[in-house]
């Protein structure tokens, strides 16, 4: 895999933690509570119950902090890497109240941003040669939207825009608001910063030719058959960047892959992805009573 994202900044996904943790802790944990003193102390891990991208563990790491700020966490693998079916991801170590309090919490993020990592990389790989980038989409878990890009760069795809303050995107409701492409994409060309990219969906070899004199700098092919994709391709490849998306799935994303656009944009890597299988193990019999 290739150099890792950045970590988004911390501000963009802290308040996701205090929330998940306050939503979840309430008052307290009443059954560790009962049964573990507030001395009392425990060791344990996390660990991977299937092959997975590893993605998240800072945010698990700071869920335990937000729980109980004397829990040692230390990860054993590095974000991105590509990990087998029982691997430890991490090791704690601390009050046993403060990790059976932070643990299922923890996990929520780690089984979340794992599982987007990983099915991602599926996509990655399944177009592997072709030099088509696979790309994500708005379609991220409200609040989510920094951690959810962080992991499909993560597991090699492509950010698309964060929201809709960094990049034009003219969509086919704009296009209708406006008059048509022309119209639409001139008045934005006018009408923004000068730094802004302009993108702009089109669904015929006409919209494309007059998104292209308007100024447009990439055009977005949706719901196109891949046969439709070629023919566009054929005429439009060399002229801008394309992208392709809608009723793309992991069986036939090759097949959108060799028509010849250079990118596809999948909304499923984040509003589908199947959640990571990860755990939490304490350690038998290494409970240490104050």
């Amino acid at each position: 895999m290739g150099a890792l994202p950045p970590y988004p900044p911390r501000a963009t996904w802290q308040p996701l933690v205090d929330l998940a943790v306050a939503e979840d802790l309430g008052t307290g944990d009443v059954t560790s509570a009962a049964i573990f003193g507030s001395g009392d102390s425990l060791s344990g891990w996390i660990e991977a119950r299937q092959p997975l991208i590893v993605c998240g563990l800072p945010v698990a790491e700071a869920v335990f902090e937000a729980v109980d700020a004397s829990v040692a966490f230390e990860a054993e693998v590095v974000e991105g890497a590509s990990v087998a079916a029982g691997q430890i991801l991490a090791r704690l170590r601390g009050p046993a109240r403060g990790i059976l309090a932070g643990e299922r919490t923890a996990l929520n993020f780690l089984g979340r941003l794992c599982g987007v990592a990983s099915w991602t990389h599926r996509f990655v790989e399944a177009v592997a040669g072709t030099g088509v980038a696979i790309v994500d989409t708005r379609k991220t878990v409200p609040g989510f939207r920094s951690l959810d890009k962080l992991a499909v760069a993560t597991g090699g795809g492509t950010n698309h825009r964060v929201g809709l303050f960094d990049a034009i995107l003219i969509k086919d409701n704009h296009v209708a608001a406006a008059g048509g492409v022309g119209l639409a994409v001139k008045a934005a060309r006018a009408g923004a910063a000068p730094h802004l990219q302009i993108q702009v969906e089109v669904e015929s070899e006409d919209q494309a030719e007059a998104a292209l004199e308007a100024g447009a700098d990439l055009l977005l092919l949706d719901n196109r058959t891949p046969d439709q994709l070629r023919e566009l391709s054929k005429l439009f490849r060399d002229r801008i960047p394309l992208e392709a998306t809608g009723s793309v799935t992991l069986e036939n994303v090759r097949e959108y892959a060799e028509t010849g656009v250079h990118r596809i944009s999948i909304g499923a890597l984040t509003h589908s992805a199947p959640n990571a299988d990860v755990a939490l193990e304490v350690a038998p019999g290494e409970l240490a009573r104050s």
